[in-house]
């Protein structure tokens, strides 16, 4: 069910709830598109700008996270346009920075290492792929990805199933996630 708006909402406080509500997969999702820092600053921006032209346009036809989730592709894809990358872009060299927690530093640091061949193994994806890949990884069922990507639920679930395949070759490569 997706919740009443609070129309009242100054638009800066519903951008600030906004970006708050949602910064863990807008951080995620724009990790998966751009591979500096200075790229990810510079697209979290571009989505930020995005999302306070857009949210006067959200009526609560779907859930807040779905529509703040198309928004950012949205953006990030023509973040990549601008910028001349191919879709099908190489894979990144960069080590990604990765943030983890617990007691146990080798643990931690194999947990760090993971997330860092799966965030590697993800940028290598086709866009196509990666897009339906970093939304299943955000919890997002075949239905609000269909939504968020503007195309059908089979098509989602081609996606997934071919991105699932093309992961498990590149993970076996380098070691695993």
């Amino acid at each position: 069910m997706v919740a009443p708006l609070d129309v009242a909402e100054a638009p800066e406080r519903r951008l600030l709830r906004c970006l708050s509500e949602h910064a863990a997969p807008l951080a995620r999702l724009v990790a998966s598109y751009a591979r500096s820092a200075a790229d990810r600053q510079d697209l979290q921006q571009d989505v930020a700008m995005a999302l306070f032209a857009a949210l006067p346009r959200f009526r609560g036809e779907c859930a807040e996270r779905t529509f703040v989730l198309r928004v950012a592709h949205n953006r990030a894809l023509a973040f990549l346009a601008k910028r001349g990358v191919p879709l099908a872009d190489v894979v990144d060299h960069e080590d990604a920075a990765v943030a983890t927690t617990g007691k146990n530093p080798a643990m931690a640091f194999e947990r760090g290492e993971r997330e860092r061949r799966l965030l590697a193994a993800v940028r290598a994806l086709p866009l196509a792929h990666r897009q339906v890949v970093m939304l299943l990884l955000e919890g997002l069922a075949h239905r609000e990805i269909a939504e968020v990507l503007g195309t059908t639920e089979n098509n989602v679930a081609v996606r997934a199933n071919r991105a699932r395949a093309a992961l498990r070759v590149l993970l076996d490569a380098t070691g695993g996630a």
